[in-house]
């Protein structure tokens, strides 16, 4: 599904584990892998400078990654000081990656608004998707966890879909990373309705025409050979909802998406993505808007 990772590690997301297991990448379909640390520039009698011997151990921890090169598999190491997402972006570009990976840990709206957060400046200005993985699990995994997440990162991905443009943009999205060469993907799709949002239609017409809705969705996505494991209609809380069957399907990642630029991490009414990003203990797979 994607072929070109940046893996962006600040060694305390644990994602800096992740140069031990290449081989694990390689296996699932994986054909470039850089790892990016970013140093702050130290302030020296107000002059910004680099701290060398610091860069240096940090290739030296990084660099264990280029001991696992094959021919399948291509791995860059690289360590930069300066300002962490405009460095992110440049080494997104340059390495031409349709995937970047960090670890961020869950934060409610006003710890984000008061302390600011890296992944969510950097979510404004993406152009290829991003993966969020939760710094506490990645520390809980064992070797032999981590050598099957990194095989199957993207192997079964649960899909929210509300019939909403953003979610009609979301499939459009997926349909585009899945035309690439995927090894036993599979697919659950849920539509959560929301039983009060429309007094005036029934709620057994909205879970029927949602269920329609989402096997014509289902239909398409199969033709491009991906499995279909699930396709799931409830009621309720969309958060609480998706959450749920995240857990009961046992999926690798939940996949999202926003249509509109400028959009998220709003100070009032969060949006679906917005509250799922912050809440969600599983991998989250983002799709940003075309810019």
């Amino acid at each position: 599904m994607f072929q070109r990772l940046l893996i962006c590690t600040d060694f305390e997301d644990g994602l800096h584990r992740l140069v031990n297991f290449v081989p694990s990448f390689a296996a699932g379909g994986v054909e470039r892998l850089v790892f990016l640390h970013v140093i702050p520039f130290e302030d020296c009698d107000g002059v910004p400078r680099v701290n060398a011997k610091k860069v240096e151990r940090v290739r030296d921890r990084l660099s264990v990654a280029l001991s696992h090169t094959t021919a399948s598999i291509d791995v860059q190491v690289e360590v930069e000081s300066g300002r962490s997402v405009d460095l992110i972006l440049r080494a997104a570009k340059k390495h031409s990656v349709d995937l970047i990976l960090v670890g961020t840990p869950t934060r409610s709206l006003l710890a984000e608004k008061l302390f600011g957060s890296t992944t969510a400046e950097l979510l404004q200005h993406l152009a290829v998707p991003l993966m969020i993985l939760r710094p506490q699990l990645i520390a809980t995994y064992t070797s032999e966890e981590l050598d099957l997440r990194c095989r199957h990162l993207f192997r079964y991905l649960l899909v929210p879909y509300h019939g909403s443009d953003a979610s009609k943009y979301l499939i459009q999205r997926l349909k585009e990373s899945l035309r690439q060469p995927t090894i036993g993907q599979r697919l659950h799709l849920c539509w959560v309705v929301e039983g009060l949002r429309r007094r005036d239609v029934p709620v057994d017409y909205q879970l029927e025409q949602a269920q329609k809705e989402l096997e014509t969705i289902a239909a398409d996505l199969a033709a491009l050979n991906v499995s279909i494991d699930a396709v799931e209609v409830r009621e309720g809380d969309p958060i609480v909802e998706v959450l749920t069957a995240a857990q009961m399907a046992d999926v690798s990642a939940i996949v999202t998406a926003s249509n509109s630029p400028n959009k998220l991490l709003k100070w009032s009414v969060p949006q679906f993505t917005d509250e799922l990003l912050r809440r969600s203990w599983h991998p989250i797979l983002y799709f940003p808007p075309q810019r």
